[in-house]
């Protein structure tokens, strides 16, 4: 027995010892920041802005930028070649003289990043015969738009149950199951925008979501097709605290494992390498956390799982060709090319950028296809996609006007195991509650990305002020401010974030504050609350 008692004292120290060297290998920092996308560097920005120099920020791939990702493209010699966006391509919603203006707007106009402005009437329509006049369904789905958007107000201010987008398109008489017409239309309305069907998406917040970029800044879309990649704004803020070679950027190392405590949070990477921080600014994709690419010691708490597995990534994917740019069969006058197949979503949209204010003489052009879609041809060959999309467009051209391409290349968001999918979106039925719980911290370990924003998910404004607002609160307690536990101060969060580990089935509208990450006012000015709308 006393051998048995002995023995087991010396497994333990064993274990101290070994837990002890561990903690003393890894390198210590007060902030560990995971990612180095939007969130991530503008998460680090606040923290050296507030006087926080001692963090790291370990990002996975060899460069800055995470899904704002761009790459030459063109069957031309690399001086030739153009730069066409793998992932975000717009600023959605830029600013008006008296009103505020989005945070990425302004850095867009920092760098002089060179675009146009999105026309979306500017289309151009096609069946599976060619061109045919169906612009009217675009009044039908915009009627429908109406009476949802007032409906989701009413949701919201009568703390009703939530309801799926195509529920409120049912209810306001928009049925389009069996008119590829204006299905097409639904899809280039909605879809486009977040990536995923009416029927997946959350009534309440898909106009919540909406009405904040477009009626909160304004309706301009600006195309970026900046020479230097839209990413350009992510590297020049970036450089305004780190230098070119900064030991504090950890480029190409790969996190395998998130341990933390009420005391302090460590990473393990796929090197054998660890960092120990007080605390830590985790800005991995909802696709991410949703892997087991990333494992957490301990697990995470199961009101932390339901919400990383209740939010929904979606997959944007931009299939890029490049045709002779003597053989152009597109009409020059268009920005948009829809297409109506009896399969929704099959190859809907088609953008040239061989216009004259965009890429004129490049011979690009582009298809996109969303989420299920998307995951469906991730899983075929190039080869495959390329003939799928060609016998689409000699549909609408004709066999002998559509050449074949001398170029042709799309991305596999769904498979990047740094990213695991394109942006988050909305389901129906979760909470104001339930999303805060996404947003919340575990100790000391903060979530912080476009995911998080409740009113900009999916965004890079949402990504962008998330990390600023969660970089500054993590400051706040490094330095020495109100500690863990002390939630709230006049309405404002200081502390830990609010979280709920038991769910409600609604949202009152007194908790719809900046406790729970809404921090503008839920109607428009003026609006008769009764009447609903946002």
């Amino acid at each position: 027995m006393v051998k048995a008692l002995f023995q087991a004292l010396l497994a333990c120290l064993s274990v101290q010892s070994m837990l002890a060297a561990s903690e003393y290998a890894c390198t210590r920092t007060k902030v560990a920041v995971l990612g180095a996308g939007v969130a991530g560097i503008t998460a680090a920005q606040a923290l050296s802005n507030n006087s926080v120099s001692d963090f790291v920020i370990i990002e996975y791939n060899a460069e800055i930028g995470g899904r704002c990702r761009w790459m030459k493209f063109g069957n031309d010699s690399e001086a030739n070649q153009y730069t066409v966006e793998l992932g975000d391509n717009w600023v959605q919603g830029t600013g008006t003289e008296d009103g505020p203006e989005n945070p990425i707007w302004t850095l867009a106009k920092k760098y002089n990043l060179i675009g146009t402005y999105s026309d979306f009437s500017s289309v151009q329509t096609y069946g599976e015969n060619g061109q045919v006049d169906y612009l009217a369904k675009a009044d039908d789905f915009e009627e429908a738009y109406a009476y949802v958007e007032q409906d989701a107000g009413i949701i919201l201010s009568e703390n009703l149950q939530d309801r799926s987008f195509r529920a409120g398109l049912n209810l306001a008489g928009y049925k389009p199951t069996l008119d590829p017409e204006a299905s097409a239309w639904e899809w280039f309305s909605f879809d486009f925008e977040f990536a995923q069907t009416p029927d997946v998406s959350s009534q309440e917040f898909a106009v919540v979501n909406n009405n904040a970029s477009l009626y909160g800044f304004s309706e301009d879309n600006y195309f970026v097709h900046e020479p230097r990649g839209f990413n350009t704004f992510i590297r020049g803020e970036a450089s305004t605290f780190l230098t070119p070679s900064d030991p504090r950027l950890l480029l190409s190392t790969i996190v395998t494992n998130i341990s933390y405590t009420p005391e302090g949070v460590t990473i393990t990477n796929d090197d054998g390498s660890c960092i120990s921080a007080d605390y830590a600014i985790c800005t991995f994709s909802v696709g991410v956390l949703q892997s087991d690419l990333v494992t957490f010691d301990p697990p995470l708490p199961q009101w932390k799982r339901i919400a990383i597995e209740t939010f929904q990534m979606a997959i944007y994917t931009k299939i890029f060709f490049q045709f002779p740019p003597d053989r152009i069969f597109w009409n020059s006058s268009y920005q948009y090319l829809l297409y109506a197949s009896p399969q929704r979503g099959y190859y809907p949209i088609f953008q040239p950028l061989d216009l004259p204010d965009f890429l004129p003489g490049s011979g690009i052009f582009f298809a996109t296809v969303v989420t299920d879609q998307s995951r469906r041809i991730e899983a075929q060959s190039d080869e495959r996609t390329k003939s799928e999309i060609l016998a689409v467009l000699r549909q609408m051209f004709g066999d002998e006007n559509v050449p074949d391409p001398i170029d042709f290349m799309y991305p596999r968001w769904g498979q990047t195991p740094w990213a695991r999918g394109s942006y988050s979106n909305w389901p129906p039925g979760l909470t104001l509650e339930g999303h805060q719980n996404l947003r919340a911290n575990v100790d000391r370990l903060w979530f912080a990305g476009e995911a998080t924003s409740q009113q900009y998910f999916g965004y890079l404004q949402g990504g962008y002020l998330e990390g600023k607002g969660t970089g500054e609160r993590v400051a706040t307690l490094v330095n020495g401010g109100l500690g863990e536990g002390d939630t709230r101060v006049e309405g404002e969060v200081q502390g830990d974030e609010a979280r709920y580990e038991v769910l409600k089935g609604t949202t009152t509208i007194e908790e719809y504050g900046p406790f729970n990450g809404w921090y503008v006012s839920s109607f428009q000015e003026g609006e008769d609350e009764e009447e609903g709308g946002f």
